[in-house]
């Protein structure tokens, strides 16, 4: 049994293990400490990346999370990805979502995280805005729906789609 000097001292130790322990959490973007499953982390990025405009987008930023999580490069959790600074949309962790759009988006999260891809999005791992267009040569476009075009990173040489293709959509309907 230890003494009353002892514990005095291993209380502080323990303190200090569990705070680092919390501050990498943060820093690695895991919402564990805020209450968040992956399950809410993955409606979270899809409620507001998707603009909840079709489930092919829903399934298609879901994709793009879950080729991060299985990448080096990224977080290996769905929070970790999602709550990576200027990743994701401002805020996507903590903003208020409509229980409107809920059971869409719910039902979308679920079939990701399921194993559901969507069938286009092969290996990428980004995406933008359907509206917006950039000059950089290394966007190879794999899919637009949803309102987000998806892309891969890759060598210039290897691009052989620079621009997004015409949208789909209905591939992954129900």
């Amino acid at each position: 049994m230890r003494d009353s000097v002892s514990m005095k001292f291993a209380i502080p130790k323990l303190r200090s293990s569990a705070c680092i322990a919390c501050t990498a959490l943060v820093l690695a973007g895991c919402s564990t400490l805020g209450g968040k499953s992956e399950l809410e982390c993955m409606e979270r990025a899809m409620y507001f990346e998707s603009h909840r405009s079709s489930r092919d987008g829903l399934i298609a930023v879901g994709s793009v999370v879950m080729n991060r999580v299985e990448s080096s490069q990224f977080p290996g959790t769905v929070c970790g990805v999602v709550g990576q600074k200027g990743q994701f949309a401002s805020g996507v962790l903590s903003r208020p979502m409509s229980e409107r759009d809920l059971p869409k988006v719910r039902e979308a999260a679920r079939a990701v995280l399921g194993g559901e891809r969507h069938p286009l999005i092969g290996n990428a791992m980004f995406f933008h805005n359907a509206q917006r267009r950039f000059s950089y040569g290394n966007m190879h476009y794999v899919l637009v729906t949803g309102g987000n075009a998806f892309y891969e990173k890759r060598r210039k040489n290897l691009v052989t789609q620079p621009v997004p293709p015409p949208p789909i959509e209905e591939l992954t309907g129900r």
